[in-house]
């Protein structure tokens, strides 16, 4: 049995309980409703009989709230509740850990890199390229870092590149979504990248503004991209594809089935001991996310990448 550590939360991310439950297999919909997460709940209520993954449990769990972590508890089963991160070290072989607030990453992921125990990141890894850079290095030195967005594993976009032949020679990829492109961004890039096979991006030119993002890719293999970011449009995620023989939309709408496929590549990973994901891949997608940030703050400079 692998022991999971799982670490929260960040304002608006709640994937300790989510994720929790997908491993454990139980939740207790009330208290994630009461808790101010009545989404979450109807995901988990409509995917019950998927909850819980063989050969894995979360047994433990840290959040900067000790009443936040008694409600992670309550919520799925958790069995303990740590004091300090660091307590965990010697009780898991695993560490989850579930916040979006990169400019934390390094502090709360440092002592269980150094300790040796493999981690999954929550996306985006890195928000700054002195964070990249230690993050890179660990990793050079044989350290078990994962991360990614989980739209990575988005059905929709997996059921789109089977038939994606079929559109010709790929020509130009959109994406569009709500939110911030520092948060939220890394989810289009991630989906987008992961449909193309990951080719390596060339350059990126931020030629939007803050909260309305507009941002320009080209790839080596001659593909062009858009990845258009809006905070106050409508709750979408999609991508259109435009090839020389047709073309295809996509909207990302199964939250449920990629996180629970995320977890599983994780989980997979400790496993085999070592990423299933390449960190070149996460990497390439952190170097374009955090380019896109640098052009804007440089009136949209073409950063090449």
């Amino acid at each position: 049995m692998i022991k999971i550590g799982i670490i929260g939360m960040s304002p608006g991310n709640a994937h300790p309980y989510s994720w929790a439950a997908i491993v454990n297999g139980f939740y207790d919909g009330e208290e994630i409703t009461q808790v101010g997460y009545p989404g979450i709940t109807n995901y988990l209520n409509a995917n019950q009989d998927t909850l819980g993954i063989e050969g894995a449990r979360v047994t433990h769990v840290w959040t900067q709230d000790r009443s936040i972590s008694e409600s992670i508890v309550k919520a799925t089963r958790v069995e303990h509740v740590a004091h300090k991160l660091e307590d965990m070290i010697e009780q898991v072989d695993a560490v989850i850990l579930a916040r979006d607030d990169s400019e934390d990453h390094v502090k709360m992921a440092a002592p269980f890199i150094e300790a040796n125990i493999p981690i999954f990141i929550d996306k985006p890894l890195a928000t700054s390229y002195e964070d990249l850079a230690y993050f890179s290095e660990q990793q050079g030195r044989g350290k078990f870092i994962m991360s990614c967005s989980s739209m990575r594993y988005a059905h929709e976009c997996r059921t789109l590149k089977t038939d994606i032949d079929s559109l010709g020679k790929i020509e130009l990829v959109t994406a569009v979504g709500k939110k911030d492109w520092l948060k939220y961004g890394i989810h289009m890039l991630e989906a987008l990248f992961a449909l193309l096979d990951d080719p390596k991006p060339l350059l990126v030119q931020h030629v939007g503004e803050d909260k309305k993002d507009v941002v320009y890719l080209e790839f080596e293999n001659g593909i062009k991209a858009t990845v258009h970011l809006f905070m106050d449009i409508v709750l979408t995620f999609q991508i259109s594809v435009f090839g020389q023989k047709g073309w295809e939309l996509v909207e990302i709408k199964n939250s449920f089935a990629m996180f629970r496929d995320n977890i599983i590549e994780f989980i997979r990973s400790v496993k085999e001991g070592k990423p299933r994901l390449s960190f070149e891949k996460t990497e390439r997608l952190m170097r374009a996310l955090i380019g896109a940030q640098e052009s804007l703050k440089n009136g949209g400079k073409i950063m090449h990448l």
